[in-house]
């Protein structure tokens, strides 16, 4: 299994290609999040009139149809034109793995298992998003306030250290908590891979 490198991408200005039909949620989706991020985006939906010019000038592909042939043909177009590309739930063919994105104001939190647990991507999505409610929101505003008036209050360079402590101490008692649940199946098998407990008669111990 390859582990990707995790990054982040400025797409602003850059041509980005998504590929998936109009009503395929993966592909609108896709788009609507590349937009947001100040791609200029080119939404290729006929599949069956897909025209190499037309994806090669691309900085970025995403690609949803589950179809090993196009991912194949893209991958190919890659190696030589040097895009970016991503095969949704396809990640041999592709170079990036597409995180899913919990957000609340400026703040992002990027979850990615590499294409080979998407559902469980999807889990930590939900659960970070639903702490990152209106009151974390209204948080992070604050703290972005108070790194203003820290910076105004000591402009100099020399003030760096002063700086760092300012923040440190607004931020100081936030706190986040996290926790799992696994299902069944995978307990039962946890369970039966544990070691018997060894009584300590029946090591000869008094």
């Amino acid at each position: 299994m390859n582990v990707f490198y995790p990054v982040s991408l400025n797409l602003t200005g850059r041509t980005c290609v998504v590929i998936g039909e109009r009503d395929d949620r993966e592909a609108i989706d896709k788009a609507a999040a590349l937009r947001e991020a100040g791609a200029n985006v080119r939404w290729l939906s006929d599949l069956a009139a897909l025209r190499d010019e037309e994806i090669v000038d691309a900085f970025f592909v995403i690609s949803t149809p589950q179809d090993e042939a196009l991912s194949r043909h893209l991958r190919a177009l890659a190696d030589r034109h040097k895009f970016l590309l991503c095969c949704i739930d396809q990640p041999a063919y592709g170079f990036v793995a597409m995180a899913a994105i919990a957000k609340a104001g400026p703040v992002r939190i990027a979850i990615s298992t590499t294409g080979q647990a998407p559902r469980v991507g999807k889990a930590l999505k939900e659960a970070l998003q639903s702490a990152m409610d209106a009151t974390f929101e209204h948080f992070i505003a604050c703290l972005s306030t108070q790194k203003t008036r820290i910076k105004r209050k000591y402009p100099d360079a020399g003030d760096t250290g002063i700086r760092r402590k300012g923040m440190i101490d607004a931020a100081a008692g936030f706190t986040a908590k996290l926790s799992f649940a696994y299902p069944e199946w995978f307990l039962e098998r946890e369970r039966a891979q544990l070691p018997a407990v060894v009584e300590k008669g029946d090591r000869g111990e008094r």
